[in-house]
């Protein structure tokens, strides 16, 4: 698959991560999602991101970047440190490389490739489950295999509402489809037209354009959706698989 890796990174000095991020932009296989240069923040912040791998620096005041990837449940690092002593530490947590600062293009271009190899292996191949999004009810997790349907809010197409196969539903505050898309396990979703996306689950009957869930409506009938013609390629792949 020819997915973008997504990043995070962590250095307590601006101008190392400015720079940092400058050599990690040049790379097209990543996309930096946040840069940080507080490994506080970099914490408290982490619940509400999804990255594939971090790059850390490793001295830091607060806290330093052996600490930090402790915390980091398994996820993929790459350390960069001007200190030669911390290697063997680094490489006792299964760090994915060791970068000596000053940092050249072509040294974290190969770490970035050892990157790729290891996600793209089983090994390293953790699927998530959930999805946390901030809703008219606050911040919630919403787990896959729950949510049955996505639509458009009628009140503000800016929001979309997921409703859950318990009937349950909640409105995502300020979200588009392509962003919710890159959070959805492609093997269990659809978009089906330009104002839904539905899980594989919900399907019950379909035809050349249109799609009988399994899902009820107020009135006792079951939701039907249309099936866009951009889409059905897409929706007919997957029911394939």
């Amino acid at each position: 698959m020819n997915t973008k890796l997504k990043c995070l990174l962590l250095d307590d000095e601006l101008p190392g991560l400015t720079y940092l991020k400058m050599l990690c932009d040049q790379l097209p296989e990543l996309e930096v999602v946040r840069a940080f240069n507080s490994p506080t923040i970099f914490l408290a912040e982490l619940p509400n991101l999804d990255f594939d791998l971090c790059i850390l620096d490793i001295e830091m005041p607060e806290m330093n970047g052996l600490q930090v990837a402790n915390l980091l449940n398994g996820k993929p690092v790459i350390f960069t440190t001007a200190y030669k002593e911390y290697a063997a530490d680094a490489f006792d947590l299964n760090a994915i490389d060791y970068i000596k600062k000053p940092i050249k293009i072509d040294r974290l271009k190969q770490a970035i490739e050892k990157a790729k190899n290891h996600i793209g292996s089983s090994v390293y191949q953790k699927k998530r489950t959930f999805i946390q999004l901030t809703t008219n009810k606050g911040k919630a997790i919403l787990f896959f295999d729950k949510i049955a349907l996505i639509r458009t809010s009628e009140n503000d197409s800016r929001d979309k509402v997921a409703r859950l196969f318990s009937g349950e539903e909640f409105v995502l505050k300020n979200i588009t489809f392509e962003k919710l898309t890159e959070f959805l396990p492609s093997s269990e979703f659809c978009r089906v037209n330009k104002k839904e996306i539905i899980s594989i689950k919900a399907v019950q009957v379909f035809s050349f354009d249109e799609i009988i869930t399994n899902l009820v409506s107020d009135q006792g009938k079951n939701i039907k959706l249309t099936l866009s013609e951009n889409y059905r390629n897409d929706f007919l792949q997957k029911l394939k698989s």
